[in-house]
């Protein structure tokens, strides 16, 4: 139970149904740290926030269901925060929630709900799940809302994780979860949904990476270069390629008489390439870690719409077996805008999740 109306809908719906329910919140960053990262007037929109803690609990008590917080922190900070940094230090654009997902939520979390006798956890996520019995496999679907669809953060999951898992959500539209959340008088009916990682409560991802580092004494290596344009001309400078993410424009500071978009960033050499929005047309990318969900690997060149971020509209294109099962290339019909490095590439046969894997 997060405290937000999903999750909340979600325990109040099992309850409904007959199901002994336990609400467990987990407890994933000390938001007491890095105070100098925090907003005036406090953070807002983020999720797993003390408050969202407290609303959790006051759910809990209107449902009359029992409520444990467990502390993960440690877990958090080693699974998806220091990863985070990483990658973001490496020149890649990491998506810290499908880490969380694969690493706590639907890893050290089903565990801990097997402490408590559960033996099956159900989230607040906007996907479906079914068993296919001819293939022996879970399949995971879209949700029936696609505006709040959330399987683009649920590719890492495994089939022994799947088996063990709900989503109540799925069939439900955004409106009919507020109208379930009234019907049962929750008292977070009407609250906002979170949008910001938790961790980053001011959404500056560049100050979150130098705060921890000063508050971990870390002294950082070189981080500032030069920003070339396509051709190599010498543009301006910067202070470190993890303040630049592919596609982004604001922000680099420099004069050109048309706008200016980063191509590529080059951690080795702290290089910012730019160039115009033609330039970050991409008509392939190759996808490494691959998890194939609701079907085996493919040996053959397979159709698909495949997602290369969370709201970009799935495009189609074939994807290519290599050696490596983990590993396919996919050649879209129409080149892509902003292939990023270190974000996923999530492939769908209509709403079946196919699978996914990370962009290199």
């Amino acid at each position: 139970m997060s405290g937000g109306v999903d999750s909340s809908v979600v325990a109040g719906l099992l309850q409904q149904r007959g199901a002994r329910v336990v609400g467990l919140t987990m407890q994933l960053w000390n938001q007491r740290r890095l105070p100098e990262l925090v907003p005036e007037g406090g953070p807002t929109g983020r999720c797993c926030s003390l408050d969202d803690v407290y609303d959790a609990r006051y759910v809990a008590q209107h449902l009359g269901i029992p409520y444990y917080v467990i502390n993960f922190e440690d877990r958090f900070e080693e699974q998806v925060v220091r990863p985070f940094i990483d990658e973001y230090l490496a020149g890649r654009t990491p998506i810290p929630c499908t880490l969380c997902n694969n690493f706590v939520k639907f890893d050290q979390f089903l565990d801990m709900a097997a402490g408590v006798g559960a033996s099956r956890i159900a989230t607040g996520h906007y996907a479906r799940l079914s068993y296919d019995e001819p293939s022996g496999r879970y399949q995971l679907r879209r949700s029936v809302d696609t505006s709040k669809d959330q399987t683009y953060f649920l590719f890492g999951l495994k089939q022994e994780q799947l088996a063990r898992t709900d989503f109540p959500l799925g069939g439900f539209t955004k409106p009919q979860v507020r109208e379930l959340a009234r019907e049962l008088g929750l008292p977070v009916a009407e609250k906002p949904d979170s949008q910001e990682i938790c961790f980053v409560p001011n959404g500056d991802y560049a100050a979150f990476i130098d705060a921890y580092f000063r508050e971990r004494g870390i002294e950082p290596d070189r981080t500032h270069g030069e920003i070339l344009d396509t051709e190599g001309h010498v543009l301006g400078e910067h202070e470190g390629v993890h303040r630049f993410t592919v596609g982004q424009r604001r922000g680099l500071r420099i004069a050109a008489r048309e706008p200016l978009y980063v191509i590529a960033t080059e951690p080795a050499s702290q290089r910012v390439i730019v160039g115009r929005n033609e330039d970050l047309l991409r008509a392939r990318l190759v996808a490494a870690d691959v998890n194939w969900i609701s079907i085996p690997p493919i040996s053959t060149p397979t159709r698909a719409h495949v997602r290369i971020r969370n709201k970009h509209l799935p495009a189609l294109a074939t994807l290519y077996p290599t050696t490596d099962p983990a590993r396919v290339e996919v050649h879209f019909d129409e080149p892509q805008r902003a292939v990023t490095p270190g974000q996923g590439a999530v492939f769908y046969g209509g709403d079946l999740v196919l699978g996914g894997g990370w962009i290199e």
